[in-house]
């Protein structure tokens, strides 16, 4: 059974599953009814962190134009056009055994595409969740539901994997951005051309 966590809680998840490296982060959302005539293109990235927050590099920005980081630890499964369907729109296949020593945290976010001039933001967007579930099995280990706190965000840190010692620890974070992508690039030491 799933541990169902609230904004800000923290959660062991390598302590209590010995043996377990194969994972796959799974985020979904559904769009509101609206009629702005745009479709909605919500994208989801994973930024690998070092000590201090930051990335060391712009390979560490693991999203739907660098599907997979250098150490093949993080891939992107790819890009959903339009959210439609149940279940996942956009998953992030991690293998904590192959995370490099230097990264110390795994942030994954969901970004609005051309948010600004779509006048599309998060207030717009219901039923946003993140959950991690073992890749051989399926079995969902953690689930966290966003809920309707964002207005005018175009960017979102869902959560965070962190290391805690040797084990891998989960944050739910859910905090909001204006600005989109770009204001989450620079947040965590990339600046976008």
């Amino acid at each position: 059974m799933a541990i169902s966590l609230s904004k800000g809680q923290k959660v062991e998840l390598t302590k209590g599953n010995p043996g377990l490296s194969k994972i796959i982060v799974g985020l979904g959302w559904d769009i509101n009814k609206y009629d702005g005539g745009s479709q909605f293109d919500l994208d989801t990235a994973a930024f690998l962190l070092g000590e201090w927050g930051a990335v060391t590099g712009d390979s560490d920005f693991v999203f739907y134009n660098n599907l997979m980081h250098p150490s093949n630890s993080v891939q992107h499964l790819g890009d959903n056009l339009t959210g439609e369907g149940d279940g996942d729109d956009e998953q992030v296949k991690v293998d904590l055994s192959k995370v490099p020593a230097n990264v110390h945290r795994i942030a994954f976010t969901v970004t609005i595409h051309d948010a600004e001039q779509r006048a599309q933001n998060f207030g717009q967007v219901s039923n946003s969740y993140i959950r991690i579930f073992k890749e051989d099995t399926g079995e969902e280990l953690i689930r966290y539901d966003l809920g309707e706190d964002f207005s005018v965000e175009t960017a979102l840190t869902v959560g965070e994997l962190y290391r805690h010692g040797a084990e891998w620890k989960f944050n739910a974070i859910g905090s909001g951005f204006q600005g989109g992508l770009s204001a989450l690039c620079q947040n965590f030491g990339i600046s976008l051309a």
